[in-house]
């Protein structure tokens, strides 16, 4: 069972400064504060950054001063790898949302750590959580570089974006990155279990049927928050019924989504992924977009959505609308950008542009022949012509010395072999007639012609 760190909600971070993660009323926080971990032992998740000597052990149990900043999806422990630093340095701790504060709030907490390192009494270091640090202007970003060169502030900066297109380069190269992943299904169960018995969450007042841990699971997709979050809100429902078991239909009523029939590893998986692919060869986009929306709501992972529709606009699609890849693409690209729950619509709308697009298989039928015809031993050798003439003695054993340039001739086509002898005049490519595919029947019919004329 693996274990790592979670992203869970503290106090509202202050504009102006001097809050403190630390600083939660426990006795009438959210069920996630409560549960967040105290220290690095505690935490569930993430091994790759808990191992001995890794620089976020450094920095929390050896208290040496390094800046941080810290990517991953929501849930994943972000905010916790802050509030642990906060419990376990002796540093001074001041928190800043990036949503509020501005230039003038980051060079007074900067100024504030100058200064407290000046006392004479004994200089005490500055840690500086800024949570969404993505949407800190390109000056309010460029404000923090003093502190961070100069040490006078340890930064700990957490993005749910791709850094390397929300944060400036200098804070980037100043600062140790930490990639964070999501939280497997066992991880998740392990905190679950935690927040059940531990006195500081619901200190065995509830019990968890079965199915409502699994739909807990599908719902929380890999975010902590999210799972305890719902938990609380299901054992509120409990309460409300005198209840000590939270059953599937309490846990639903709480947090108003129903239960979808779906297993991650099992059958469900690999039928509904199956029906939404051939939903969309088939052109049905309201089916589509019906089993698109039971995997969002089963927790499936959204990168294994967006992996099936970039194989299918290729497969199923190719040549008909040579776009649709580029939509795809760009949507498995939206996916890693911005994450779940927004990332939905662009897999959606890749699913309306797949499953309305012209559909050919042209492309993998002539793929999967050539290499039929290369397993099956049609791999004759390269013609004299086409081999590589750029070394000494090449064109004394004939390599090159016949090959005519395209671009010489006014067609850009010069009608020569490039195929071996095995396979020459073998169609492999069969372009259908429907949709932008048609003008490519067209153009390799004409291409072949002129390629073959060879008297």
């Amino acid at each position: 069972m693996s274990e790592g760190l979670f992203d869970l909600p503290g106090a509202p971070a202050p504009a102006r400064g001097g809050g403190s993660l630390a600083d939660v009323d426990h006795t009438a926080a959210p069920l996630a504060v409560r549960m967040r971990p105290r220290s690095l032992d505690e935490l569930v998740g993430q091994q790759h950054l808990l191992a001995p000597g890794s620089p976020l052990r450094r920095l929390v149990e050896g208290d040496q001063p390094m800046s941080l900043l810290l990517w991953g999806p929501p849930g994943t422990g972000k905010t916790t790898i802050a509030a642990v630093v906060s419990h376990q340095t002796n540093r001074k701790f001041v928190e800043l949302s990036a949503v509020t504060a501005g230039v003038k709030d980051v060079r007074q907490v900067i100024d504030g750590a100058r200064r407290e390192l000046s006392k004479p009494s004994g200089s005490v270091e500055t840690v500086l959580f800024i949570d969404e640090v993505h949407r800190f202007t390109k000056a309010q970003q460029d404000a923090l570089l003093p502190g961070v060169e100069n040490r006078w502030v340890t930064l700990v900066a957490a993005t749910t974006e791709n850094p390397f297109f929300s944060v400036i380069s200098p804070l980037l190269s100043r600062s140790l990155l930490l990639t964070l992943e999501s939280l497997t299904d066992d991880d998740i169960a392990v905190l679950l279990d935690r927040a059940l018995t531990d006195e500081r969450g619901l200190n065995g007042e509830f019990q968890l049927a079965d199915d409502s841990r699994a739909h807990l699971l599908r719902m929380a997709g890999g975010d902590a928050r999210r799972a305890l979050t719902y938990l609380e809100a299901a054992a509120g429902g409990a309460r409300a019924k005198d209840a000590k078991v939270i059953d599937l239909k309490t846990l639903e009523t709480a947090v108003d989504r129903a239960a979808v029939r779906y297993d991650r590893a099992g059958d469900q998986h690999y039928d509904v992924a199956s029906a939404l692919i051939k939903s969309i060869r088939g052109s049905d986009v309201d089916a589509a977009m019906h089993y698109l929306a039971r995997m969002i709501e089963a927790g499936e992972d959204p990168r294994f959505i967006a992996r099936r529709l970039v194989i299918s606009a290729s497969e199923d699609i190719g040549m008909g609308d040579p776009t649709a890849l580029g939509v795809a693409v760009a949507a498995a690209d939206a996916v890693q950008l911005i994450g779940m729950p927004e990332a939905r619509i662009n897999l959606a709308q890749a699913v309306v542009a797949l499953a309305l697009a012209p559909k050919s298989n042209a492309v993998i039928m002539a793929v999967d022949a050539a290499i039929a015809d290369v397993k099956a031993g049609k791999v004759g050798p390269v013609p004299p012509h086409l081999r590589d003439a750029h070394y000494a003695g090449a064109k004394k054993i004939g390599h090159g010395s016949s090959y005519q340039y395209s671009h010489d001739d006014p067609r850009g086509i010069v009608p020569q072999q490039y195929a071996p002898d095995v396979i020459d005049g073998t169609d492999y490519y069969k372009p259908t007639r429907r949709g932008g595919e048609a003008a490519y029947a067209d153009r390799v019919a004409n291409i072949r012609k002129i390629l073959r004329d060879r008297k």
